[in-house]
């Protein structure tokens, strides 16, 4: 009997193994559910099918120890190529140096550049922290209390956050008087509830809303909009949401977001990685793409 499970147990681990080796690049995620993240990968894997590429997409949900596993996964079944997307990959240090000591191209896309780590493709998120707090800085006018939304554990959104404290420091009219780290997944209902606890303590108090990226300032539109609708407060995020523009064009609190280039990253990374494929070396191991401001000028609104 113990000889027949460990039979069928080494059969079906072949047969996972055969269709792993199937697939050209294994692209993994914990975070498929964010709209950002879900446009650089599908962009990539429509980019990449093109290419004839095979490509396998995998999502944790949140979970990054079951990401690690994946990774492991992936790797030992033989995959051409690792896209990491909107990770920080010094979290699976580990399983990122295996794939390194296989000969087995890692990218990480919205994330960071590590060791083992064959090209880092994203935006300059210091800088996109930068433009975020200045825009609303100056729509306050230089004073006010804000509340922040934030998530350290996406590296991108941390490189904001540190832009937001450089900000700051700047600027000693801006006062934070409430922060919330943000639970993702499900960023915006978590966010709504938390502005609604903010809204219940601080009322009129609050001028603005610093949002690491747009689901956040979703969920904080959303709350004023149902608890403090007379609200003057601002408020503004970074990504350039297909929802956030929207509201943005329906004038409402919500009054700038900052769009970065995801197309531009899936496009870049997989031009990168056939290289790679062909045995050459990247062009740069960490490559940038521009951002632009989208508001209410940008888009030719004009509101009351």
């Amino acid at each position: 009997m113990k000889l027949g499970i460990s039979v069928l147990a080494a059969t079906f681990a072949g047969l996972l193994a055969s269709t792993a080796q199937a697939e050209d690049v294994a692209v993994l995620t914990p975070y498929i559910s964010s709209v950002a993240t879900n446009e650089i990968v599908d962009t990539f894997r429509k980019d990449a099918e093109a290419k004839g590429w095979s490509v396998n997409v995998v999502d944790t949900r949140g979970d990054m120890q079951q990401l690690a596993s994946r990774v492991e996964d992936v790797t030992n079944a033989g995959v051409k190529a690792i896209v990491l997307v909107s990770v920080d990959p010094n979290q699976i240090a580990d399983q990122v140096a295996a794939a390194a000591a296989k000969k087995i191209p890692v990218f990480a896309l919205d994330g960071a550049l590590a060791p083992g780590i064959s090209a880092s493709i994203a935006t300059d998120n210091f800088s996109l922290g930068t433009i975020l707090s200045d825009k609303l800085f100056k729509q306050l006018g230089g004073k006010g209390n804000i509340v922040k939304f934030y998530y350290s554990a996406h590296p991108g959104v941390h490189q904001r956050e540190l832009a937001l404290d450089k900000a700051l420091a700047a600027n000693p009219g801006i006062k934070v008087i409430a922060d919330h780290y943000v639970q993702v997944p499900g960023p915006i209902d978590d966010s709504r509830k938390a502005m609604e606890t903010f809204i219940r303590q601080y009322g009129d108090k609050i001028d603005g809303v610093w949002a690491a990226w747009d689901e956040p300032a979703i969920g904080a539109v959303l709350a004023q909009q149902a608890d403090a609708p007379d609200s003057r407060m601002i408020i503004a995020g970074i990504d350039g949401n297909p929802q956030a523009v929207d509201l943005i064009k329906q004038c409402s609190n919500l009054v700038a977001t900052v769009r970065q280039d995801f197309p531009g990253i899936a496009h870049a990374a997989v031009a990168e990685i056939g290289n790679a494929l062909a045995g050459k070396p990247v062009s740069k191991q960490e490559i940038q793409v521009d951002a632009k401001v989208i508001d209410r000028d940008s888009l030719g609104v004009h509101c009351p």
